[in-house]
């Protein structure tokens, strides 16, 4: 799902109990990772839930490195803040990755008030974890 429409969808939702459905339902859209793709490498480190990302970097036609993300959670809300992360950042080059502020879209939809202290600390290092393997791949 693209991220637009993700806004758009959040937006037509006044109640938070909507908001947090709706996260779920976006969480049953990931697409299954591999059972090879639970590893420690792939998991990320602050978050209270257990959260796993697998990167692949790819080269668009300019030659520049763009990256893709698959990810999963053991909860459900998380599994849903994980699209709205996969949504903003995969498949983007690398720069554009780096250069890309999610804090501003997350006050936007509400995040920032309303998700517990755990969860939006666990959202910041999923977003963290992203920027970091965008600067590796532009480092490379």
């Amino acid at each position: 799902m693209q991220i637009d429409e993700i806004i758009g969808n959040f937006e037509l939702l006044d109640e938070w109990e909507d908001r947090y459905r709706y996260l779920i339902e976006l969480g049953r859209t990931l697409e299954p990772l591999p059972k090879d793709a639970y590893t420690d490498a792939n998991k990320v480190r602050g978050c209270a839930s257990q959260v796993w990302l697998e990167t692949t970097p790819t080269r668009d036609a300019d030659g520049r490195t763009a990256l893709s993300f698959r990810g999963d959670s053991d909860a459900h809300i998380v599994r849903g803040l994980v699209a709205l992360v996969l949504a903003l950042y995969s498949g983007r080059p690398a720069q554009e990755i780096v250069e890309t502020d999610a804090a501003p879209l997350f006050k936007e939809l509400g995040l920032a008030e309303h998700l517990t202290p755990q969860r939006a600390n666990g959202l910041r290092s999923m977003v963290e974890r992203i920027k970091k393997e965008a600067k590796e791949a532009m480092a490379a």
